[in-house]
């Protein structure tokens, strides 16, 4: 074929005239005939080379091995994701995505009932175990303990952590009406509405950024009921095994409350809008007029901040007006599971560059959402509107989490400190930034308090003020302070800042796993400055009071529109030196998210002293090995995760054994080194 641009001659239109001219046109006649030849010759070597590759293709990348693997595909993830109610769902979802694509075509409403029944009797016939939702220890827990004679005693209620519970649009407004009443955060609903209607999805679950609450036309609210976190959608459980438990030894509706709630709202906004404290708080006093107990109170990860602030609240003449004994008089039992007592690493790198790793302190399905289709500036925004992630700020600065020399938690002879909680491995922006800024300043290593200053400024001022009104992340010792902070709602989510009821007779149960490789510290790199109009005011602006006014540091016309990007520094992974460093994070010892000094150090420690506890509450420990079993779907009855805990059975166990009477049986277990790490703290 390389030839055939040599031999091609351009000939002329004429008719020949001449001798040479008819020479020339047989000439012509030869050099066709010839390129014909070399066509056919190429083109029986290009159909022996497709037959070749055709022949030496291997069988799992032919049609006939992929079609049908792909049906198989379908079918099991019918089996694990599809439930047989859904079946009734499918018209009205197809319905939906035909309006959002004004698409005009009549559906007739086709009866699928029968298909349902049909779908109900094959799902029963597979084993509980190949079902992503079961691994077969339902109800094995509550069975065990109603062989022993145990059934329901005290009443509980459960508290969910963050994004746990399902929100849903009670908006009539038009641009929101497609939405009513359907679930934009759980279930498939969001997922389909994340892909299908993403622009209009942000600006529902977005809260207004001055008032922390619903921006015009949007109206979110919580959804109600066991069902609301029993599971994040189908196939990914949250509470339903505890549910089931419970179920077994006698509690229904009548002895058992989960109480849900917008985990997008500060807590202040959670009752200003909501009452949420009100209706908790009349719900656990029914309980004590109808049974005549007090409540057992089990709360997971952000749950467990939640229920300090509402302790305070209650006694607060000026809010619940219960008074000072109204906790010792209504709680039998507090049980904090994974509890964010002090606040969550990742935290800070979701405010400051909308990463979130493994999750910001999220289930993993929650997580996959945000990442998978929002970028982190997104997400970013998505953080700094939502006032109730800001309760997970780290608390106690350098007084618990290190300086830029020590650590409480520093494993002996380690190359580098997770007291600094942001460093950098290079300053030096990439040359692309020099075309717009002429020199980059080095940025110096930081601690936990020179951390959370350098994000704060680099957040719109209105997520400061916000963050300044209604929390506070430090450490009082002083106690005529503490119990003047007791009639302060900023200071009631930090455990370091008030005091516990004066409960003497409630019984606090810390339980939280262990052994799961968790985010302490990041190393951090540097990007160029961009522009960014929804963060215009964000480089040298400050709020540092909780009053209307916030500082404006007047910018150079040269950056008054740029940012500079920040981000974790993901290629840098180092394996062996301590503390170990996977994709720019500096790994310690946890849960998986929630570090151990967030979990344990206030059970073990801040709590034994008068300081913190006046009343002498009996604070019992216990660590849960992580011990999953690599067989079963998040990790069978052993697993510690932070979220996955909710299905082990150790925990089961214990919230059984309070909730029955039997609590006195929950005693201190220990399989870290908390209590070392815990010493380390500079508590006085």
């Amino acid at each position: 074929m390389s030839t055939l641009s040599q031999r091609i001659r351009t000939w002329p239109a004429s008719e020949p005239s001449s001798e040479s001219d008819i020479g020339k046109e047989q000439d012509h006649s030869q050099l066709v005939h010839d390129v014909q030849l070399e066509f056919k010759q190429q083109g029986k070597l290009f159909d022996a080379q497709i037959h070749k590759m055709k022949k030496e293709r291997r069988f799992f990348v032919k049609a006939r091995f992929l079609f049908p693997l792909g049906i198989l595909l379908g079918i099991l993830l019918g089996f694990i994701l599809i439930q047989p109610s859904d079946l009734q769902d499918i018209h009205s979802n197809l319905l939906l995505i035909m309006e959002e694509y004004d698409i005009s075509l009549k559906i007739p409403d086709i009866d699928l009932s029968r298909v349902e029944l049909e779908w109900r009797r094959f799902r029963n016939n597979i084993p509980e175990v190949w079902k992503l939702n079961n691994d077969g220890r339902e109800f094995q827990v509550g069975e065990a303990m109603k062989a022993r004679g145990l059934t329901a005693h005290y009443p509980i209620v459960l508290v969910p952590g963050i994004v746990s519970t399902g929100l849903e649009s009670w908006s009539t407004s038009p641009e929101y009406r497609t939405f009513f009443r359907e679930k934009l955060w759980g279930g498939f609903n969001m997922v389909s509405q994340v892909i299908f209607n993403r622009e209009k999805w942000i600006s529902a679950m977005m809260l207004d950024p001055v008032t922390g609450l619903d921006p015009p036309g949007a109206k979110i609210r919580a959804a109600e009921g066991i069902g609301a976190a029993s599971s994040f959608m189908t196939g990914y459980w949250l509470w339903s095994k505890i549910v089931e438990n419970l179920a077994v030894v006698n509690y229904d509706t009548n002895n058992l409350h989960l109480a849900p709630y917008d985990w997008r709202l500060s807590m202040w906004n959670l009752e200003e809008r909501d009452g949420y404290f009100s209706k908790l708080k009349s719900t656990i006093e029914g309980f004590k007029k109808r049974q005549g107990k007090k409540t057992v109170i089990a709360a997971h990860s952000m749950g467990s901040t939640v229920m300090l602030y509402f302790f305070k609240w209650v006694e607060s003449p000026e809010h619940g007006g219960g008074g000072s004994d109204w906790v010792e008089n209504h709680i039998e039992s507090y049980i904090t599971i994974a509890g964010t007592h002090l606040g969550v690493a990742k935290a800070m790198a979701a405010f400051l560059s909308g990463e979130m790793k493994d999750t910001v302190q999220m289930n993993p399905a929650g997580a996959y959402v945000l990442e998978r289709f929002f970028s982190r500036k997104e997400r970013q925004k998505l953080f700094c509107s939502w006032a109730g992630s800001a309760s997970m700020w780290i608390k106690g600065g350098t007084d618990v989490w290190g300086d830029a020399s020590w650590a409480p938690d520093d494993e002996p002879e380690s190359s580098h400190t997770h007291g600094e909680l942001i460093a950098f491995r290079q300053a030096a922006a990439p040359p692309s930034a020099h075309d717009i800024i002429p020199s980059v300043e080095p940025t110096k290593n930081m601690t936990a308090d020179e951390a959370s200053t350098w994000i704060l400024e680099r957040t719109p001022s209105t997520f400061q003020k916000m963050l300044w009104t209604n929390y506070s992340f430090g450490i009082e010792r002083n106690e005529k302070v503490l119990k003047k902070n007791a009639l302060d709602p900023r200071k009631w989510s930090n455990p370091l800042e008030v005091q516990l009821p004066n409960a003497p007779s409630m019984k606090i149960i810390c339980v939280y796993g262990h052994g799961k490789e968790t985010e302490r510290s990041y190393w951090y790199a540097h990007g160029p400055h961009e522009s960014d109009e929804s963060f215009e005011e964000v480089e040298h602006s400050t709020c540092t009071d909780p009053t209307d006014k916030c500082d404006h540091t007047p910018r150079t016309p040269l950056d008054i529109s740029f940012s500079r990007t920040s981000w974790i520094d993901a290629d840098y992974t180092h394996e062996t030196t301590k503390p170990k460093v996977r994709n720019g994070v500096k790994m310690g010892e946890g849960d998986g998210t929630v570090s151990l000094l967030s979990l344990g150090a206030m059970c073990v420690e801040g709590w034994k002293r008068p300081r913190w506890n006046p009343g002498g509450i009996k604070v019992t420990t216990v660590e849960l090995p992580h011990q999953p079993a690599p067989n079963i779907p998040r990790g069978g009855a052993n697993t510690s995760d932070h979220v996955d805990i909710l299905g082990s059975t150790g925990l089961n166990e214990l919230i059984l054994k309070v909730a029955t009477g039997a609590g006195h049986e929950v005693e201190d277990r220990f399989v870290s080194r908390i209590r070392e790490f815990s010493r380390r703290v500079r508590w006085d």
